[in-house]
């Protein structure tokens, strides 16, 4: 079946959403393809809030804000991208609340904000309240109003569709082909443009925030084309997750006053950061508490997790203010923050590589400036640089609704001035052949069996500490996952509803998004935001200060090509020259 639009936007999360939304807006008919209904996706997982230098509790600058990005990137964030979003995240954030975002106030009913790791005031002189949260449900509120305006906007979705293959030709995207999961059958979208806003794939790793969704499909597919994934080494392991499972617990608790604590019961983290404690960006609490947890100072019955307490702080801010993982921490552990201390453990959590951009969202085939024409990404899919080596907590929110709505605008704007290139043709024959394969496979290993071994052991080898040796390992383990998935089999031959099918899919994108993550953070040697090695401690300006950018060996299966990318050291009026970063 064909379908032909001015834009389609593959994946209808806080990216997607403002994306199409924008795009809408612009003039273009818009088809929104998602996974899942859009009010399910990811970014409803989001807690604590949105950054953004509004000033309404204390004095607030976008210039502190765009430091703090840049610093917390551990400086390979591209400050033209950084000062880009610290100052359109504030007219963003006044959009939402237009819309009906239901933020929560001051008592002289400004949006409130709270405190939130990495965030200062003064270049880092001291914490300030740049966080603007809807209770602990920031991303579910976004969702949900961003959502009703798309449906007013009159944008078209298409649920439960599964996005199999990129058509590009001649260096221009002409559409998409996807499969739905209710009729089995396979779909051609026609466009004048494409965004991309599927998400992260953190369901690469055995501990996770993220959802099942999560798989990374459209980073795997672009890289299978012969292109590009930047800063794929660069993973971020959130300090809070429930221990054992990984659902988030928001960097909101400890922006309300939450300590974390040792099994002495000692506040460990004035060791580590002595000015913000438990306010340090992320890669650095996540480090402190392994780092407790490898001491033999942990909690719980296998001493591997670490106590959040909140319970010196009021039951209404407590039930208030963090109502969601108040009823998280009751529900799954049995732990009332009201009264007990709550277990918690790092979690993967989110990728500040993928698919390179320009500041506008179009996509890059190089290091060297070159473009997709008609292809945009935004959201955690894309990278535009904007988080470095280190995601400060707030800004994936602020990524999702800054550079969703930005691609949206010049997607619309560029559909304006074309017409609609030729498909390939039969564009479905790629995607048919796969499913075919896998359908019609005769293998005898176990899908489940594979991504749990793959989960288990990128865990273990390219986790919150890594060295090369290790690393080295995961490079031929992967290369041996990847020979057992050629011999896989799906028990289910039927095509519609096949979960079984799109699972197996699923794999084989992560098997790809794996690789070319391990053969990055192997060739990186030096210590860098969340990409930590033990045997290359220090971070090394001279030699790293540069982009990876990973491209498969389409003569050698396995193999991944790695080139480098400049990194923007300049904003358009503001910059900052790397310095050791001190807490």
């Amino acid at each position: 079946m064909h379908h032909r639009y001015d834009v389609v936007v593959v994946g209808a999360g806080g990216a997607g959403l403002m994306a199409a939304l924008y795009a809408a807006k612009g003039g273009a008919s818009v088809a929104c393809i998602s996974k899942l209904y859009p009010t399910r996706s990811h970014t409803g997982a989001a807690q604590g809030g949105i950054g953004a230098a509004l000033g309404n509790i204390q004095e607030d600058h976008w210039e502190w804000h765009m430091f703090d990005t840049v610093k917390g990137g551990d400086y390979l964030t591209d400050q033209d991208a950084a000062e880009v979003f610290s100052k359109d995240i504030i007219d963003v954030v006044y959009e939402l609340e237009h819309m009906g975002l239901p933020f929560s106030r001051t008592p002289d009913g400004k949006i409130a904000q709270r405190k939130f790791g990495g965030h200062t005031r003064d270049f880092g002189k001291a914490a300030v309240e740049r966080s603007c949260y809807a209770k602990d449900r920031t991303g579910h509120m976004i969702l949900q109003t961003v959502y009703q305006q798309n449906v007013k906007a009159g944008t078209l979705f298409f649920n439960e569709f599964h996005v199999t293959d990129l058509l590009i030709e001649n260096g221009r995207c002409s559409g998409v082909v996807a499969y739905d999961l209710a009729s089995g059958e396979l779909h051609t979208f026609h466009a004048k443009a494409v965004i991309l806003a599927a998400g992260g794939y953190g369901r690469i790793f055995k501990i996770t925030s993220n959802a099942l969704t999560l798989t990374g499909d459209l980073m795997s597919i672009y890289y299978r084309k012969g292109l590009p994934l930047e800063d794929m080494e660069f993973y971020q392991f959130h300090p809070t997750g429930l221990a054992k499972l990984g659902i988030l617990v928001t960097e909101g608790i400890r922006g309300e006053g939450g300590i974390l604590r040792n099994n002495t019961g000692e506040r460990f983290m004035e060791r580590y950061a002595p000015t913000i404690k438990d306010l340090a960006p992320r890669d650095i609490v996540a480090r402190s508490m392994t780092t407790e947890i490898r001491e033999g100072r942990g909690v719980g019955p296998d001493r591997d997790a670490i106590h959040i307490d909140l319970t010196h702080l009021p039951r209404e801010v407590i039930e208030g203010k963090l109502a969601e993982i108040t009823d998280l921490a009751r529900t799954y552990l049995g732990q009332d923050p009201v009264k007990d201390l709550v277990m918690v453990q790092p979690t993967a959590h989110y990728a500040m590589g993928g698919i390179p951009t320009d500041l506008n969202g179009l996509c890059l085939s190089d290091g060297n400036g070159g473009t997709i024409e008609g292809l945009y990404a935004a959201g955690e899919q894309a990278c535009v640089s904007l988080h470095g080596a280190n995601r400060l907590g707030t800004n994936s929110l602020g990524d999702l609704v800054v550079f969703g709505r930005r691609a949206g605008i010049y997607a619309a704007q560029y559909a304006r001035q074309v017409e609609f290139a030729e498909l390939p043709d039969n564009p479905e024959a790629e995607s048919q052949a796969v499913f075919d394969t896998l359908r019609n496979s005769k293998g005898t290993d176990n899908a489940s069996a594979i991504r749990k071994e793959l989960q288990r052991t990128m865990m273990d080898n390219v986790g919150i500490f890594r060295n090369g040796p290790d690393m080295a390992k995961q490079v031929e383990i992967i290369k041996e996952l990847k020979a057992r998935y050629k011999n896989v089999g799906v028990s289910d031959p039927n095509r519609r509803y096949n979960s079984d099918l799109v699972e197996t899919m699923e794999l084989g994108f992560q098997l790809d998004c794996a690789e070319v993550m391990t053969a990055c953070a192997l060739n990186r040697t030096e210590s860098r935001g969340a990409h930590d090695r033990e045997d290359y401690h220090e971070r090394d300006d001279v030699n790293w200060l540069k982009h990876s950018m990973g491209y498969k060996d389409l003569n050698n299966d396995g193999n991944v090509i790695i080139g480098y990318k400049d990194v923007a050291l300049k904003g358009f009026t503001r910059s900052f020259e790397p310095k050791p970063r001190v807490y």
